[in-house]
């Protein structure tokens, strides 16, 4: 997948972030990003148009071709620590913050243009990514889930993903 773990560059070990940061639940698939790399990612989302943590959220997920959805809850303090530090602000904009980059934060992606342009480099290409077993799972979750949606008017779809279901299960327990 995509390997930005434990990748030194500058102002990252300064800030001490090692920890991983993970998608998890509903249409989530597996880690990709460091906290690191996830700052200077959503930073530089930020710098293309200001955003709202919602819109970050889904052009991640549309960046990395559904292979990888960030949880608000990595999301949110992110922006946060970018407020934090002065890379980014925040406008009311309706129930919602508007967050746009300041020049410090311009000029901290400037310093890390090389780092943020492999990230982005390799967020383009999710190719590897679509035959990972927990990203096909992931996938298998959203399509069952979307399908069932409707099944209170409509219970004939739900016996049908059912069976589906089951048959799925005997044929992946009778590999050898």
């Amino acid at each position: 997948m995509f390997k930005f773990l434990h990748h030194q560059h500058r102002h990252h070990a300064s800030h001490g972030e090692h920890h991983g940061l993970r998608g998890g639940g509903r249409g989530r698939g597996p880690k990709m990003f460091d906290a690191g790399a996830m700052r200077y990612i959503v930073l530089q989302l930020i710098a293309e148009k200001p955003r709202h943590g919602y819109e970050i959220i889904k052009e991640l997920e549309q960046r990395s071709g559904g292979a990888y959805t960030p949880s608000p809850g990595a999301i949110y303090p992110l922006l946060s620590m970018l407020l934090d530090m002065g890379h980014v602000v925040a406008s009311a904009d309706g129930n919602k913050k508007l967050h746009t980059i300041t020049p410090e934060g311009e000029a901290f992606l400037a310093e890390n243009r090389q780092f943020v342009d492999a990230i982005q480099k390799r967020m383009g290409d999710p190719a590897d990514a679509r035959d990972d077993l927990r990203t096909l799972m992931h996938e298998l979750k959203h399509a069952v889930i979307t399908q069932a949606q409707d099944f209170q008017s409509n219970p004939q779809r739900l016996d049908a993903i059912r069976a589906v279901l089951r048959r799925a299960t005997a044929k992946i327990q009778g590999l050898e």
